[in-house]
Order: structure tokens, then sequence, then C-alpha cells
């Protein structure tokens, strides 16, 4: 439970600052700054278009994310 009078707000996360980070330490950043889910994919993995408000996908290639995206 977050005590904090103003919550981090995933919606203000800049995606593409993810790209370059080990898997581990994007996604510990990513539920730092308010993420509920986090995704973490192979690079073109074949995956519904669901959005999932809250969530953020990891392509993660040799343990290094090469791309990020909410939903």
């Amino acid at each position: 439970m977050n005590d904090s009078p103003n919550p981090p707000n995933p919606a203000d996360d800049d995606c593409d600052a993810y790209t370059g980070l080990g898997a581990a330490e994007a996604e510990e950043r990513a539920r730092q700054r308010g993420w509920t889910t986090v995704r973490t994919l192979p690079p073109d993995a074949i995956i519904t278009m669901e959005y999932v408000v809250g969530r953020i996908n990891f392509a993660v290639k040799d343990g290094t994310v090469v791309r990020s995206w909410k939903g």
C-alpha cells in the first residue's frame, strides 16, 4: 500500500526511458513508478491487442529491454 499523498501515475511515465535497461532493473523501476502489471516478452512475440490500463510491456532480448509500450 502506498501512503504517499501523491502516488506515482504510470500515465506520466516515458516508456522510451526503459530501453537499454536490464529486464530486472526495468521491472523494478516500473513498479516504483506505479505500474501494476509488468509483462516481459521476447521481441516480435505474437500477442493479442488487448489494452490493459496500468500495464507496461517490455520486449527483452538477451536480458535487455529493446522496446517498451503501455497497455
